[in-house]
């Protein structure tokens, strides 16, 4: 529901100030997908409301055997847009990532690195484990998620050799497709 509205840039203020306290209280009974959506939702239509996002970490750390890639990649994404690097969420979402790093796809290993990056969190086991499966999936990542995943690996101060050369790689091959912020 909440989704709905945020994706059409929707914000009535009184909706979603009801959305959060009924989620609040009904947050044992969401999914991941409730979770990573419910958090979407509200930074799309700028709104960081700090109880409903301590019941969202809360509920994904319960949860975080449940959730795919995507809703890992989301949930971190939208904690980190609203400025939220809640130290257990995100360990509990590196160890989580870590684990199912092979399902991942290019713009997820771009995005999970990304979001870390931007809270300041460099986990070592994440960092490493989504620089093996970029390497060997170099071919499948489009410009924006080249660029993404080397400017989070610069950020978080991690030089992987191997990643940025095979990187470097791939935006010679197709470099006519980047743009002058990437």
């Amino acid at each position: 529901f909440a989704r709905s509205f945020a994706k059409n840039h929707i914000c009535d203020q009184r909706l979603f100030f009801e959305l959060a306290a009924s989620a609040e209280t009904q947050i044992h009974n969401f999914t991941p997908r409730h979770v990573a959506n419910m958090a979407w939702a509200f930074v799309k239509v700028d709104r960081s409301d700090s109880k409903l996002f301590e019941s969202l970490a809360k509920a994904a750390i319960a949860n975080i055997g449940n959730f795919n890639s995507q809703e890992l990649v989301n949930t971190a994404w939208a904690f980190t847009k609203v400025g939220r690097s809640d130290k257990e969420l995100f360990d509990t979402l590196a160890k989580a990532a870590t684990a199912g790093i092979g399902k991942f796809n290019s713009q997820d290993l771009a995005n999970i690195v990304w979001a870390f990056a931007k809270v300041g969190r460099s986990d070592e086991e994440l960092f490493d484990s989504v620089a093996k499966a970029a390497v060997a999936n170099t071919r499948h990542f489009n410009s924006q998620n080249l660029a993404n995943i080397v400017w989070a690996f610069a950020t978080a101060g991690r030089n992987d050799k191997e990643l940025f050369h095979s990187v470097a790689q791939a935006a010679v091959a197709d470099i006519r497709s980047f743009n002058s912020q990437e």
